[in-house]
């Protein structure tokens, strides 16, 4: 055994720290580590902006309940696909929370129709065939009667959804 040399830290002057030491300060750190990840994930998430604090009050307000417009009848389109004359019906509902939208909206209605008319009339069959081209056929009607509802006076934010409770092609 004496073949094997013995490291001795007191001997180089340098002394080692105890065991119990050792750990002491590894587990301080770790503290600190996970102290600092704690306070920057609140800080991200916005637990500790206190400029938004008057923003997060408004957002927890209850939001009203929705009111739908039904546009009946249903619109009826033909427009041209693959050489064909096709047909498009399609039935539309609008959502907003504003009785005061509901009642311009309604007031407005031949103005909405012919629009929306007009806009259905314009598509291409093999567009409108995907779900992607009939997303978009929704937000270009959310734009056309949000068109309308200013035009009216009215403020077109308030109107916040079109849907499509029917959409059949031939």
């Amino acid at each position: 055994m004496a073949d094997v040399p013995v490291l001795n830290a007191a001997a180089d002057g340098v002394a080692a720290p105890p065991k119990s030491k050792r750990w002491l300060i590894i587990a301080v750190a770790a503290v600190v580590v996970l102290a600092g990840a704690g306070a920057g994930a609140w800080m991200l998430t916005g637990h500790g902006d206190t400029h938004g604090k008057k923003e997060q009050v408004q957002a927890k307000e209850p939001l009203a309940p929705p009111l739908y417009v039904a546009l009946d009848p249903p619109f009826v389109v033909n427009f041209e696909g693959e050489q064909l004359v096709r047909f498009l019906q399609i039935t539309v509902q609008l959502m907003t929370r504003d009785p005061a939208t509901v009642e311009l909206l309604k007031a407005n209605d031949p103005v909405v129709r012919n629009d929306l008319l007009l806009l259905f009339a314009n598509q291409k069959y093999d567009v409108i065939a995907a779900r992607a081209g009939k997303e978009k056929l929704r937000a270009d009607a959310l734009t056309a009667v949000r068109h309308v509802v200013e035009s009216a006076g009215g403020k077109p934010n308030h109107l916040e959804q079109v849907y499509f409770t029917s959409f059949v092609m031939q």
